[in-house]
């Protein structure tokens, strides 16, 4: 289902987008025993096409490179909008905070158009809400449907996971008639971190609701690095939290949990859902497909 080469849709473009690069060290073992044919991303119009970031909003040289590499690549994978999996903005967030840490490193995204759509973390003021750039109008958690696709988008604030909020995506997810129900947060499920790791504490309530719902794909952050597991009880997690912070061999390769881990610099994600398909693209700060592969849909048992 993954695979380390470079995505077809990326071949060719190295001088194109500059910094880009079609190849790149693999820097552990277990990377490079990823030899599976890449997948390549179909591009197609009128499928969903949207993008991933996590742990970013600190003002850094290597956020806004990310941003950068982020606002050349939409030239040719023209994602509709981008979901944030939490610490949207470390340290303060007064208007000249939230123009630094975020407006700026994504200012060619936002001026054509791309829409955020924030989930909130652990370093996040709840305030943050009520920012008008991240789309959440005053809700810390919520649900959204884009304009294209048979998707639907929750949102949960996993520092608050209260009984109001259990109920409420209770009801949500069974209620939704889509698809593809595709949830996102910060605090992962499963994760390989060192540091964080696995939240055995909310898988234990939210992951029966995700089971029962038919969920296929949980977006997360909060270890900063990137991971996709393998299916766990028929669902991929991912850990997209190196949009700004990174934490070097931060990825405990012991537990059995990692597809692919990369966390020797900053990454995002890319993915295109089409019909029952959701393809996806991890790329890192300097252009290198770090991941790719496809994630069917699940069936109604």
């Amino acid at each position: 289902m993954g695979s380390r080469r470079p995505l077809a849709l990326f071949i060719g473009l190295a001088a194109w987008l500059g910094v880009v690069s079609t190849a790149g060290p693999l820097t552990t073992e277990a990377e490079r025993q990823q030899t599976a044919p890449a997948v390549e991303l179909p591009n197609r119009p009128g499928s969903l096409k949207f993008a991933v970031i996590g742990d970013f909003g600190n003002g850094s040289r290597q956020q806004t490179e990310v941003g950068a590499l982020m606002a050349r690549l939409r030239a040719r994978f023209a994602f509709e909008f981008v979901i944030t999996v939490g610490d949207n903005i470390y340290g303060g967030d007064r208007p000249q905070d939230m123009r630094r840490k975020f407006e700026l490193p994504y200012k060619a995204l936002l001026d054509s158009g791309v829409k955020f759509y924030a989930s909130l973390g652990n370093h996040d003021d709840r305030a943050q809400a009520r920012y008008s750039l991240f789309n959440m109008d005053g809700r810390t958690y919520y649900t959204f449907k884009p304009p294209t696709g048979d998707v639907r988008f929750f949102a949960l604030e996993t520092d608050y996971l209260n009984a109001p909020q259990v109920a409420w995506i209770e009801k949500a997810l069974a209620s939704a008639n889509e698809r593809w129900k595709i949830p996102y947060f910060h605090h992962p499920l499963y994760s390989s971190g060192k540091r964080h790791g696995s939240h055995q504490d909310l898988a234990d309530v939210l992951e029966p609701l995700f089971l029962e719902a038919g969920v296929s794909v949980v977006f997360a952050g909060h270890d900063h690095f990137y991971e996709r597991t393998k299916p766990q009880k028929g669902i991929v997690h991912f850990v997209i939290g190196s949009g700004g912070q990174l934490r070097k061999n931060g990825i405990d390769r012991r537990t059995g949990l990692t597809a692919v881990g990369f966390d020797t610099d900053q990454a995002f994600l890319v993915a295109e859902i089409d019909g029952d398909q959701l393809y996806f693209n991890a790329i890192s700060r300097l252009g290198t497909v770090i991941d790719s592969g496809v994630i069917e849909r699940r069936k109604p048992e």
